[in-house]
């Protein structure tokens, strides 16, 4: 049975406007310019493949359902409480094999000593073996051995996998450029065309090597450990990659209107407007960040908790809170752009081709429709993929001082706010932290590569001086 989450269906809807977006793209030689000039980037497309990934996982942890319980026709159909996604269904050894507490990565054995009774009825303190991780093993002297066997069939399985896309690429590419196959395959390997496809090609085939490995080896050891409650912590860094991808995009969504509207306002119409829409940002501006969150999570606490009926599950408390925090972060972080876009309009609207639409009784709205906003899309695309990194890492803070996503929702901040406690024992449990860390960096280090190609091609100035 489907599930429908509000920010399921914003993520969906958000999906459709970057496609129809690359379908209006393709169609202006303006739009398309700048583009190919991010397409011939190596680093750029590098960041695109890694982003794809993030994206895609994403996507698969946005589709929701309740699953089925019976599955005899004569029955009447039931269905579980609990709602999974697809991601779930994709990660089920992960999320079902839970250990009592701590476990260090490819552990065999709980990382802390517990009391152990013996055949005979003695007792001992020693080190459990794990529940799940490596239980297939007679003898844990070979888990060695056994981690490189099965790595090498998890990359086998991703190299199959890889070889597979290649040549669906190739083939399209051979239909595209009207060429053969032969003479497609030479211009990859001899690197020719503005765009690095050999590049391209070695990226995701090392990304589906590695994700293959892992995904294989994840069904018969915890390959990041398990947390204080026994969980995968390779499961949760997973599922926390929706929450930071709708931190992130949600957040702009939200921002936009706000942004692109009050800033052209303010800069063509000035006077009045400019002083109202001036007075309203630096008012915004001077209200401190946390303070404002915490007030408004705090707000809907207490309405989730008087409506209770409204709110069934706690994912949809959970889900409510995360969006509720997406639009708080819009509504703040809406003024610097408006800024930049206030500036530019105050130069755009003395422009000649401005002036004669003026003089020529063009109306305001459409002067601005027309005239300006496509002259400033080049910050407003600027800004959006500066901005997704800093509303990434913004979530791990907030998470930090608790005022972020619900607890009970996966994410990277939750996920370092509970790692923090466990830094002062010795030995020190270190992998939650530096999981988190990994995936963060691997979402934020891209989109930042990314945002700098897109600066490159898209700033006027930049494009002047090459």
């Amino acid at each position: 049975m489907p599930v429908l989450f509000i920010t399921d269906i914003l993520i969906f809807v958000l999906l459709g406007m970057v496609i129809l977006f690359a379908w209006y793209t393709t169609r202006h030689e303006h739009l398309r310019a700048p583009w190919r000039q991010v397409a011939a980037n190596p680093l750029a497309m590098v960041a695109v493949v890694i982003l794809g990934f993030y994206i895609i996982i994403g996507l698969l942890d946005s589709i929701h359902f309740h699953p089925r319980l019976s599955w005899e026709e004569e029955k009447q159909v039931e269905y579980s409480t609990e709602i999974h996604s697809l991601l779930d269904v994709l990660t089920e050894k992960m999320r079902t094999q839970i250990e009592t507490s701590y476990s260090a990565p490819f552990a065999t054995h709980s990382f802390a000593k517990e009391v152990i009774v013996l055949p005979d009825g003695s007792e001992i303190r020693a080190y459990p073996r794990l529940a799940f991780a490596g239980r297939h093993l007679d003898d844990v002297n070979d888990v060695g051995s056994d981690i490189l066997i099965k790595s090498i069939s998890g990359g086998l399985v991703g190299l199959f996998i890889w070889a597979l896309l290649c040549g669906l690429s190739i083939f399209w590419l051979a239909r595209h450029r009207q060429h053969t196959l032969n003479e497609t395959l030479g211009s990859i390997i001899q690197r020719q065309g503005r765009i690095p496809w050999h590049i391209i090609l070695i990226t995701l085939g090392l990304c589906i090597v590695t994700l293959s490995t892992l995904f294989y080896l994840s069904s018969f050891y915890h390959v990041l450990g398990t947390d204080k409650v026994g969980q995968d912590v390779f499961y949760q860094s997973l599922k926390s990659v929706r929450t930071g991808l709708l931190i992130g995009t949600l957040t702009t969504l939200v921002m936009l209107p706000f942004a692109i509207a009050l800033g052209i306002m303010a800069g063509y119409f000035r006077g009045w407007v400019d002083d109202v829409i001036q007075y309203l940002y630096t008012t915004l501006n001077s209200i401190p960040g946390v303070l404002l969150i915490a007030a408004a999570i705090l707000m809907l606490e207490v309405y989730m908790t008087n409506h209770a009926v409204d709110f069934t599950s706690v994912e949809q408390r959970a889900d409510m809170r995360l969006l509720f925090l997406c639009m708080i972060l819009g509504i703040m972080s809406w003024t610097g752009l408006c800024r930049l876009l206030r500036g530019e309009a105050l130069k755009l609207r003395e422009i000649d081709y401005v002036q004669a639409s003026q003089a020529f009784g063009v109306g305001h709205l459409t002067i601005m429709l027309r005239h300006v906003l496509p002259n400033v899309m080049h910050i407003v695309m600027i800004s959006i993929v500066i901005d997704f990194s800093g509303l990434v890492l913004a979530e791990a803070v907030l998470a930090y001082i608790n005022i972020g996503v619900d607890p009970s929702m996966a994410s990277w901040g939750n996920m370092i706010n509970s790692a923090r406690l466990e830094l002062a024992r010795d030995p020190v449990v270190w992998w939650s932290l530096a999981a988190a860390f990994i995936f963060m960096l691997g979402l934020v280090l891209p989109a930042n590569l990314f945002a700098d190609a897109v600066r490159d091609a898209f700033d006027p100035r930049i494009r002047t001086m090459q």
